[in-house]
C-alpha cells in the first residue's frame, strides 16, 4: 500500500505529488497531520489559519469520501505519526510534494531516515512553485541575487510544459476504498472556532487584466486575494500562472517573486535569522517597546500606517502598497528591528509564507537581495497623496481620523528621516 501525504497542497486537483500517487498505486491512503511542532506555537487559539485548514481538509474528507475513499487525519509530531504508520501498515511508497522551509526540509530528512531504514520509498515532486531553486541559476551555475535578471531568465525558460495541469480525476479509481471516518474537531487539535469569512479561491477576470492600473490603490478591489490560496496550496500555482500569461505580465510578475524568493531562502538560509547581507546587522536598532506596542495596534498618529495594521489585525490580510509602508516606517521611522516586524506578520497573516515574508521585510530595511540604497524612506504622506488621495482607504479603517480621538503622529517625518539615515550610516560604515 502507498500513501500520499497532504502539507501546502490542500486540494484534489492538478497536485502534482497526487498526480503520480495515484498514477502508481492501487490502494492509494491520503493522509494529512496537524503538526503539533507548528500549533503548539500559535499562541492565538483561534487562529485563523489553522480555522481555514480545518475547514478545507473536513472539505478534502467529504470530496474524497463520495470516491469511496476517506483521508485519515492525524494530530501529533510528524515522525511519531509515520513511527506508528510503518507499524500499522505494509506500506512500499510514500509520496508528498516539496516544502522548501528548513524546518520542512530537517522534519522531511528525518522521516525520510524512518522510511529507508523499514525499506520504504519517499518521492517527493514540485507542485508549490514554477521552478525550484535550481532551476533558473545565472549562466555560471550561481543563484541569482537581484530581481530582474532573475525574473528574465525565469520568463525565457517558461514554456508550456511547466504550466501543464496534472489531471488527478483520470486515476481517483486507485483511492483506498474505506469506511467513512469522523474529521477530528478543532477542539480535540487544541482550538476553538470562530466566524470569519475567507477570500474566495477565484478572483475576476478584470482583477488580472486591470492590475497594471488598480494594484497600488488599497482602498478598491485591485488585487486578487489569492495569496493564502497559494500559501496552502488550495489552489494550483500553474493554473494561475497560465493566466497571468494570458492576461497580465506584471500579475505574472507577482507569482515570480514568489519563486524568486523561495530560491533565495534555499540557497541562503542564513536570512531567516539575520541580513542577507550581513553588515545590516551591525544597525543599532532603537527596538522601543512602546513604540512597536503603537505600531502593532494601527496607533501611530500616521493614518495610512494605521490603516494597514488595522486592516491586517481585523481580516490576516494587507494589501501589499500598505504592506511596504508600514514596513518603512518600522524599520526606518522608529528603527525597530525588521525581525520584529516580521515575527508580528508571522502570527498575523492569513498567507504567511516564510520566504516572501522574510523577503518582503528585508526589502523594507534594506538589508535584504533589493539593490536599493538604504537612504530610501518611504513618506506617508505622500504615499497617501499617491495612493489613497480621498482617504477612503484611511476612513474605513481609521473612523477617528481628523477627531480629537486621533493621535499625535508618533515621531517627526524629517526628523525621524535623518536620524534613520544617520544610524545606517553609523552600522554600515563604523
Amino acid at each position: 500500500m502507498n500513501i500520499f501525504w497532504f502539507r501546502r497542497d490542500l486540494r484534489l486537483d492538478d497536485n502534482a505529488g497526487l498526480y503520480h500517487a495515484l498514477k502508481e498505486s492501487n490502494a492509494l491512503l491520503p493522509i494529512f497531520i496537524f503538526d503539533t511542532t507548528i500549533l503548539n506555537n500559535l499562541e492565538d487559539k483561534a487562529d485563523k489559519r489553522v480555522l481555514y485548514i480545518h475547514q478545507t481538509i473536513s472539505a478534502l474528507k467529504k470530496e474524497l469520501q463520495l470516491h469511496g475513499s476517506d483521508l485519515k487525519v492525524f494530530y501529533g509530531h510528524p515522525l511519531d505519526i509515520f513511527k506508528q504508520l510503518v507499524v500499522e501498515y505494509k506500506l512500499e511508497k510514500v509520496y508528498a510534494n516539496r516544502d522548501y522551509e528548513p524546518s520542512a526540509i530537517e522534519r522531511d530528512s528525518a522521516i525520510f531516515q524512518l522510511l529507508q531504514v523499514n525499506g520504504i520509498e519517499l518521492k517527493t515532486y514540485k507542485d508549490q512553485v514554477i521552478f525550484e531553486s535550481d532551476e533558473v541559476l545565472k549562466d555560471d551555475g550561481t543563484p541569482y541575487t537581484v530581481y530582474t535578471p532573475y525574473s528574465k531568465k525565469w520568463k525565457t525558460k517558461l514554456t508550456n510544459f511547466y504550466l501543464k495541469s496534472y489531471p488527478c480525476q483520470k486515476y481517483y479509481i486507485n483511492f483506498i476504498q474505506v469506511e467513512a471516518t469522523p474529521a477530528l474537531s478543532l477542539e480535540e487539535i487544541g482550538f476553538h472556532s470562530i466566524q470569519f469569512n475567507f477570500p474566495p479561491k477565484e478572483t475576476k477576470q478584470g482583477i488580472i487584466k486591470n492590475y497594471v492600473a488598480n494594484r497600488d490603490i488599497p482602498s478598491i478591489e485591485g488585487t486578487s486575494k489569492l495569496s493564502m490560496h497559494f500559501r496552502f496550496g488550495t489552489i494550483s500555482i500553474r493554473e494561475k500562472a497560465r493566466k497571468g500569461n494570458e492576461l497580465s505580465e506584471k500579475w505574472l510578475n507577482e507569482l515570480i517573486w514568489r519563486d524568486f524568493y523561495s530560491q533565495i531562502l534555499t540557497h541562503f538560509p542564513h536570512v531567516v535569522k539575520g541580513a542577507f547581507k550581513p553588515a545590516y546587522d551591525k544597525i543599532e536598532w532603537r527596538n522601543n517597546e512602546h513604540e512597536f506596542d503603537k505600531w502593532c495596534k494601527g496607533e501611530t498618529g500616521y493614518p495610512i500606517v494605521d490603516a494597514g495594521m488595522r486592516e491586517l489585525n481585523t481580516t490576516g490580510l494587507m494589501h501589499n502598497r500598505v504592506r511596504m509602508i508600514v514596513a518603512s516606517f518600522l524599520t526606518k521611522h522608529l528603527l525597530i528591528d525588521w525581525r520584529w516586524g516580521e515575527s508580528y506578520f508571522a502570527a498575523k497573516l492569513l498567507d504567511f509564507d516564510l520566504a516572501s515574508n522574510n523577503g518582503g521585510w528585508q526589502w523594507a530595511a534594506g538589508s535584504g537581495v533589493d539593490a536599493a540604497p538604504y537612504f530610501r524612506v518611504f513618506n506617508p504622506y505622500l504615499q497617501t497623496e499617491k495612493f489613497d488621495p480621498q482617504e477612503i482607504y484611511i476612513k474605513k479603517w481609521v473612523p477617528e481620523y481628523g477627531t480629537p480621538n486621533y493621535p499625535k503622529p508618533i515621531v517627526e517625518h524629517t526628523f525621524a528621516r535623518n536620524r534613520c539615515l544617520e544610524v545606517y550610516k553609523k552600522g554600515l560604515n563604523p
